[in-house]
């Protein structure tokens, strides 16, 4: 391959598709990673036992994730995500009571508010509560849609605080607020900022019925997106490395070179599409005019995330996912459904999972069993196969208010744009921020390549 135009540091999703968005610019590219395989944090890797590709943790697409279905449809895998056409939700609340939560044919936001009071697990007080939420939805909506800035208020109340100023009831929090928050933030209510919270709900309900509609991916995340975009981009002749662990050379001012083993490569621009804990180590040394940048990033707080994943000897449930409000595991995935498997592999999540990401192996297992049993009665006969605990101890970064200010795709350093779902897309720690922030930094740099060119 020839020298390249941008170097890209990192084959996360940022770093996929802000390398798709160069190559489909014109630019030549190289990426590269440091772990021997693609996929930073939303990764899979082959369980020894049962040869079963295994995602690093359950990763969930929403509709209103444009811009990484645009990628998807790039790479040739959008048809490997199972979506309905609108929101559906099974829940199962303490009580053991089972219900099922589904937007109505109304224009947004009022197909979730119809679909609330409909939903049998709530009172007429709740429903009440849900007819409250409607018109802040709706305006959360249009300034999303204008684009206009986030309430100023927003910023520094939690969610909880959000959603009881919006009159929601306890019942409603439990069985809705609060698994939804806990999964789009990975953060409890009482902690994480509303600001982030509302931007998803505006997005999930303010616009189609197809927004809110939850995808699940119907193969491993390797298979959907990490080999798909590297092949794509070496069949166009551009190049990813694995195993590469590059450290970017900058003087004050402006990129020098990339590093990796020794092995100097000269570049017009760098993507650094790095978590923002590793930013200090990967700009080596670190330009003084990105001392603040990388002081911030330091001192942003992560937020764990843990996966008990189950083989069990037959299927326990007939729903591909279903909630489990008020309980540790608030989710449980049944891979059996997306895969087509005989048995059934549930995979538990634990978002927010600060109280319990220090348990052992054998604790965590036994808490998600135990917490399957309460909830599924076939569960309660079946025989567990094979179990495998996943911790992501920096899953994502903290969203609780006062944490540092998140960067900008352009930095201080000409030549040098950061890509990562912790840059500054208005979301959380989401796929979809990720992808924004990829396709950003792509944008930039191929236009500052042929600015250079030009020259």
């Amino acid at each position: 391959m020839p020298a390249p135009d941008v170097v890209v540091v990192g084959a996360g999703f940022a770093g996929l598709s802000a390398a798709v968005a160069l190559a489909g610019h014109g630019a030549r590219v190289l990426v590269l990673e440091a772990r021997p395989g693609l996929g930073g944090r939303a990764s899979a890797f082959t369980d020894p036992e049962t040869g079963e590709v295994v995602d690093n943790g359950q990763h969930a697409l929403f509709g209103c994730y444009h811009e990484t279905f645009r990628f998807l449809r790039t790479i040739g895998t959008a048809h490997l995500v199972q979506l309905d056409d609108q929101l559906e939700i099974e829940v199962i609340d303490l009580g053991g009571r089972h219900s099922r939560l589904r937007s109505m044919n109304l224009p947004a936001p009022f197909h979730l508010v119809g679909g609330l009071l409909r939903w049998t697990a709530l009172s007429w007080r709740d429903r009440a509560a849900a007819l409250a939420i409607g018109p802040a939805l709706a305006r959360a909506a249009r300034r999303h849609s204008r684009g206009e800035p986030i309430d100023p208020q927003e910023q520094h109340e939690t969610v909880r605080a959000w959603l009881r100023r919006h009159r929601q009831s306890a019942r409603l929090c439990e069985l809705l607020w609060e698994p939804l928050s806990v999964a789009a933030l990975n953060q409890q209510m009482d902690v994480a900022a509303a600001a982030p919270f509302v931007r998803v709900l505006a997005q999930m309900f303010g616009g189609s019925r197809l927004d809110a509609a939850i995808g699940l991916p119907r193969v491993p995340l390797d298979a959907l997106y990490a080999t798909p975009a590297a092949q794509w981009l070496a069949g166009r002749g551009h190049e990813v490395r694995t195993g590469a662990v590059a450290r970017i050379v900058c003087t004050s001012s402006a990129i020098s070179h990339v590093e990796v083993r020794g092995e100097r490569i000269e570049a017009r621009a760098v993507v650094c599409a790095v978590p923002w804990h590793a930013l200090e180590r990967t700009l080596d040394p670190a330009p003084a005019t990105m001392a603040e940048t990388i002081a911030a990033a330091t001192a942003t707080r992560s937020s764990p995330i843990v996966t008990v994943n189950l083989w069990l000897d037959r299927p326990v449930t007939s729903v591909p996912f279903v909630g489990l409000p008020g309980r540790t595991m608030q989710w449980i995935f049944d891979k059996r459904q997306a895969f087509g498997e005989a048995a059934s592999h549930l995979s538990l999540v634990s978002s927010g999972a600060e109280a319990i990401v220090g348990r052992s192996n054998g604790e965590l297992i036994d808490l998600a069993l135990s917490e399957v049993r309460e909830a599924l009665a076939p569960a309660r006969h079946a025989t567990v196969t094979r179990a495998v605990v996943v911790r992501e101890k920096r899953a994502t970064f903290s969203l609780a208010p006062g944490q540092p200010r998140r960067p900008q795709t352009v930095t201080s350093v000409e030549g040098l744009f950061l890509a990562g779902d912790w840059i500054d897309t208005g979301l959380p720690a989401t796929i979809e921020s990720a992808v924004v922030s990829g396709y950003r930094a792509g944008d930039a740099a191929a236009a500052l390549v042929a600015v250079r060119g030009d020259r």
